[in-house]
C-alpha cells in the first residue's frame, strides 16, 4: 500500500469501569485527609484522581497497520516476516496469554480487552516467536494482517 492511511487503526483505551473503580481511591482520600481539613481532603482526591486517570490515558497505546507495517504501541513489525494469524476469543485467549504462553512472545496485552491477536512470525534474524496483542476487534486486525499476507 502505497498511501500513508492506516488500513486498520485501533487504540486500546481503558474501558469505563476501569475508570469507575480507580474513582475508589476518591472516598480513600477523603477518608484519610477530611480529619485534617476539607480542602485538603478535596485536594488530595482530586489530585490522586486525576493523576490515574491522566496516566491511563496518556499510556494508551495504538495498534495501526499501514504500508506494510504493523505499529503497536512504540514497536514496528514488518507484515513481511508474518507467517501467520490468527484471532484469539475468550478461553482460548485466557490460555494465549497465560499457561500456553512462549517466554520469549512479545506481549501488548490490556487487562480490560479479551480478545487477542496471535501473529507467527517467520524471521530468522528475530528469536521472538510470536506477537500477542490485545484487541476490541480481534477478527478485523486478523483479516487486516491476512489481507496482506495473501498479496505476498
Amino acid at each position: 500500500m502505497s498511501t500513508n492511511q492506516p488500513v486498520y487503526r485501533e487504540r486500546l483505551s481503558p474501558s469505563v469501569w476501569i475508570f469507575l473503580a480507580t474513582a475508589l481511591v476518591i472516598p480513600a482520600a477523603l477518608l484519610v485527609f477530611l480529619p485534617i481539613s476539607i480542602w485538603a481532603g478535596a485536594a488530595v482526591a482530586a489530585l490522586l484522581y486525576g493523576g490515574i486517570v491522566a496516566v491511563l490515558i496518556l499510556t494508551t497505546p495504538t495498534i495501526e497497520v499501514a504500508n506494510g507495517m504493523l505499529r503497536a504501541g512504540r514497536a514496528r513489525l514488518p507484515l513481511d516476516v508474518v507467517s501467520e494469524v490468527r484471532s484469539v476469543h475468550g478461553a482460548e485467549a485466557v490460555a494465549e496469554r497465560g499457561v500456553r504462553l512462549h517466554a520469549d512472545a512479545w506481549l501488548l496485552i490490556r487487562g480490560w480487552i479479551p480478545d487477542v491477536v496471535r501473529i507467527e512470525l517467520d524471521d530468522p534474524q528475530d528469536p521472538t516467536p510470536y506477537w500477542i496483542i490485545s484487541s476490541r476487534s480481534a477478527d478485523r486486525l486478523a483479516a487486516t494482517i491476512a489481507a496482506h499476507l495473501t498479496r505476498r
